[in-house]
């Protein structure tokens, strides 16, 4: 029983930069995103999941992270009232179509994503993400991190081929070589191969903190000097740390139950669709849906 965990905003962002604005809404908003993300999620229905779930992300600006780095995610803007009008209607797309969806403006989608991983450890969820950031829940329970867009699977021997850690050191991974892409600063000098090289060593930054001496004996180009960065920079390891390290415990509220596919309105769905200018998609909606197991109405 295939079992899907969504991270959306990697495939929202993917169609609104990638399609060309032929749908717009009643409302006179363009729909490309809507569009693309909508016949997505219909492909993902017609693979028959046993549990499927969507995790939005909301918390830009407002997330925990936020709290104890002002300057996470600094880089990236508030989306404007055009994109923001998408992402809601991806939403309610999912929603219609019987997907569970969740945000928060607390935790990340990411964080969501680790807790469904852990609520469906059992039964082998498969997280739909291209997100290297995710490569840790492989060690949590998800068999593999699924880039739909390219078909392409990583399992933990494939994150450890790609980075040359385990699927649980990526927090301790980006920790040390930075994260751009969420404005976390790495330690200046430290790329991935050495990052590698010093988690195959020392596993954990933690333990590679409590042995700088045996570091400095090591045959590494450089190596006293680099530990005189890591003694520099040890407060901002730490704090990279606690950032890059995906929380699992956020409070949904939820029983397995909900994350099977629900029931659908079949007309409320083609209802939606024409609602936001993709009713295009209409005759795919009712066919998807006849083969999802389930009540439709």
């Amino acid at each position: 029983m295939n079992s899907y965990l969504i991270d959306a905003s990697v495939y929202i962002f993917r169609y609104y930069f990638a399609l060309p604005p032929n749908w717009e809404s009643r409302s006179g908003y363009s729909t490309e995103a809507v569009y693309g993300f909508t016949n997505f999620l219909l492909d993902m229905l017609t693979r028959q999941p046993g549990y499927i779930a969507c995790a939005f992300d909301e918390s830009l600006g407002s997330c925990f992270r936020n709290e104890i780095y002002p300057d996470y995610k600094c880089g990236r803007a508030l989306p404007d009232e055009a994109l923001a009008f998408q992402l809601a209607a991806c939403r309610e797309m999912a929603e219609v179509l019987g997907i569970a969806s969740f945000s928060s403006e607390r935790y990340e989608a990411d964080d969501i994503l680790a807790t469904l991983t852990r609520k469906l450890h059992r039964h082998n969820p498969v997280v739909v993400s291209r997100d290297k950031d995710l490569g840790q829940l492989l060690a949590r329970g998800a068999v593999s991190l699924w880039d739909f867009a390219n078909d392409r699977h990583l399992d933990g021997e494939g994150v450890r081929e790609k980075f040359g850690v385990r699927p649980e050191q990526i927090p301790d991974y980006l920790a040390l070589v930075g994260d751009t892409s969420d404005d976390i600063p790495g330690i200046p000098g430290v790329g991935p191969k050495t990052a590698a090289r010093l988690l195959e060593a020392f596993d954990t930054i933690e333990m590679l903190l409590e042995q700088l001496d045996t570091l400095a004996t090591m045959p590494i180009r450089g190596a006293k000097g680099l530990v005189a960065r890591i003694e520099e920079y040890e407060e901002q390891l730490h704090l990279a740390k606690r950032l890059t390290s995906l929380e699992e415990r956020v409070p949904l509220d939820i029983k397995l139950a909900d994350l099977r596919p629900q029931p659908v309105d079949v007309y409320l769905a083609r209802s939606l669709a024409e609602e936001f200018g993709i009713g295009g998609l209409s005759k795919k909606i009712e066919r998807t849906l006849a083969g999802v197991d389930g009540e439709l109405t």
